[in-house]
């Protein structure tokens, strides 16, 4: 019994862990076993705390509380939205402020409603226009009170070209037809009649019809107003019930005399807001319509759309005349092209607006020529 006793001393000595010498100081006390009543060894500590590796085994002070593991223990009682601020901090208050930025800028870029674009990309037109006041001045023939004009200004006369009816009745017929609503109109939809004078000679330009559906069709162009989704236009006619908001009319020379005034005398077209006391009327001058105006360099199809852009433009709210903005710009079309196109010019006959310097435009049929 003896001789087993001692060889199992001997294997519980080999077995003993190097590290106990090394890392702690321990004592082998030897208790009765359950086999024969021999002894097996067991280890106590002598500081009686239990083995285990540090954390950091280069730390001076092993003996640090272990605020890492109460920290998770905390981090993980907070909400999603505590996390989230004390993962980030002060960028956690800022994200939100950026996301509501960028909202605004995206929503600013796909609809168009930041700032005002430039004159080039938007199409050289005044602004805003004058909605709902009645008025009685006549807009658009040279203004009164130029004693010292020179009637045969050399861009203001009018141009070598077909006949026209010098005199009308002074009465009007509507052509008939009428159009949908073109436009989206988000302030006002304006109604519209077509009419010829009576007595006018429309064969040479392709009738009554053709004179009508030149005016339909650039009113309906994408480059005239309905570009602004303020104004909309709808063509009626005699079937109509109502007045309309304003009559565009083909009209003789004498009769346009009468309707816009001739202080200064140049052939010209305008828009009376109180014809006969309470007709909204844009008179068209058939001597104009045929022949056109010097600075359109004979182009008359442009010049027509012109003063159809142009007229119905002050009917519509625009009351005010442009100078020319830049040196080879495209003329505003609120520039009174017909008679010039140069600031120098334009300022003999129209001083209020224009200031003569050294500015001339191209001409320009459309309120958004870049539409």
């Amino acid at each position: 019994m003896r001789a087993t006793d001692g060889r199992r001393a001997d294997l519980v000595a080999r077995r003993k862990p190097k590290c106990l010498a090394l890392c702690h100081s321990v004592s082998v006390t030897y208790d009765s076993g359950r086999r024969g009543g021999g002894r097996v060894p067991a280890l106590r500590n002598e500081w009686r705390e239990p083995l285990r590796a540090q954390r950091d085994p280069l730390a001076v002070d092993s003996g640090r509380a272990r605020s890492n593991r109460d920290r998770r223990r905390q981090y993980r009682k907070q909400t999603w939205l505590g996390r989230f601020v004390s993962t980030y901090g002060w960028r956690a208050y800022a994200l939100p402020v950026l996301v509501v930025l960028t909202a605004v800028v995206l929503y600013q870029t796909i609809t168009g409603t930041g700032a005002p674009q430039p004159v080039d990309e938007e199409g050289p037109v005044q602004g805003p226009p004058t909605f709902g006041v009645a008025g009685t001045a006549i807009i658009g023939a040279p203004p009164k009170g130029l004693t010292q004009f020179d009637a045969n200004l050399p861009t203001g006369i009018l141009p070598d070209g077909g006949p026209y009816t010098e005199a009308g009745a002074k009465t009007w017929h509507i052509v008939p037809g009428s159009t949908e609503k073109v436009g989206e109109g988000t302030v006002k939809t304006f109604t519209y009649t077509v009419e010829v004078e009576d007595g006018v000679d429309t064969t040479t330009f392709g009738g009554d019809d053709g004179f009508a559906r030149m005016v339909s069709e650039t009113l309906a162009n994408p480059k005239s107003w309905t570009h602004n989704p303020q104004f909309a236009f709808q063509r009626v006619d005699g079937t109509y019930q109502g007045q309309p908001d304003f009559r565009v009319s083909l009209s003789s020379p004498l009769t346009v005399r009468e309707g816009c005034g001739y202080d200064i005398q140049l052939e010209a077209s305008c828009y009376n807001p109180a014809y006969l006391g309470s007709e909204p009327r844009v008179f068209i001058n058939e001597a104009r319509w045929v022949r056109g105006a010097v600075p359109f360099q004979g182009d008359v199809g442009s010049y027509r759309q012109y003063l159809i852009n142009h007229e119905v433009g002050h009917a519509i709210g625009y009351q005010r005349h442009e100078a020319c903005p830049e040196n080879g710009a495209l003329a505003p079309i609120m520039m009174q092209q017909t008679f010039s196109t140069s600031n120098k010019d334009a300022a003999r006959f129209d001083p209020e607006t224009v200031k003569p310097d050294s500015k001339t435009c191209r001409f320009n049929p459309w309120p958004y020529p870049i539409a």
